[in-house]
């Protein structure tokens, strides 16, 4: 299953630089909230792979749903970060997770404009082309480089992002936004980033970039320190930050 999902996530990442490269029609789900050709075209293709390949296998994915249950499903997001897509910048990319009984086993999460591909499996590490990766040793706020996301905003929540965000970003060195959840958390499992939190994300967003973070010696949980099963509240970290954090988010 590994091989297999190392090669139709590459296959997939040249079909989005194809559309990358020879443009694409956009559309909107919400006022806010695009989807382009090239996600429905990426989540066909693995749909069709994985069913070919795996076809008592359910999948879910972002723009078609679910298909059929079963013991082993396929969570896809085939481009995370669209608007990052749609407006030429690199940072997107297409998330695959393979859950057994609801447990993520596999994952994958890869950028087809930067060529990095992040992966893992339960309980033999994490990867970024092939060479493996760790969290961050960073212990002290002044010192910590952060990302998050606003997906809350943009769908228009009251329950959002902003007074999380007043409250961390003046303790920090810095903070990023790339706008990929999957990155974010890839990111943070390699040590770019030492902390990644966000508010209402799906399953899709954030089911790979989870395994590849916790391979990597990273926890994720909700913002009530318990596992996040529906992405309502995450916050990703390198593991030695994460109380600090905890405490900040949940002081509000």
């Amino acid at each position: 299953m590994k091989n297999f999902l190392r090669k139709v996530i590459l296959d997939a990442g040249e079909i989005s630089l194809d559309y990358r490269q020879k443009g694409f029609e956009v559309s909107r789900k919400s006022a806010k909230d695009l989807v382009t050709e090239a996600d429905r075209a990426v989540e066909k293709f693995l749909t069709k792979k994985i069913t070919e390949q795996y076809p008592s296998h359910g999948i879910l994915g972002e723009e078609y749903g679910s298909t059929k249950t079963g013991e082993y499903c396929w969570v896809i997001d085939p481009i995370d970060g669209t608007s990052s897509f749609v407006h030429g910048h690199p940072f997107y990319s297409i998330s695959i997770a393979l859950q057994r009984g609801g447990e993520t086993i596999l994952g994958a999460v890869y950028a087809p404009v930067l060529d990095e591909l992040f992966t893992a499996e339960k309980n033999a590490g994490a990867f970024l082309n092939c060479e493996k990766i760790q969290v961050s040793p960073t212990s002290e706020l002044i010192d910590v480089m952060a990302a998050t996301g606003f997906a809350c905003i943009r769908a228009g929540l009251e329950h959002n992002n902003l007074k999380y965000f007043n409250r961390i970003i003046p303790k920090i060195r810095g903070i990023r936004r790339c706008g990929s959840a999957a990155i974010d958390l890839s990111y943070v499992a390699c040590g770019r980033y030492d902390v990644f939190w966000e508010l209402n994300l799906k399953k899709y967003d954030f089911a790979a970039g989870a395994l590849i973070l916790e391979e990597a010696g990273g926890k994720v949980t909700g913002f009530d320190g318990k596992p996040s099963p529906t992405g309502e509240t995450l916050l990703a970290t390198n593991s030695i930050l994460h109380r600090q954090f905890l405490e900040m988010l949940n002081l509000l």
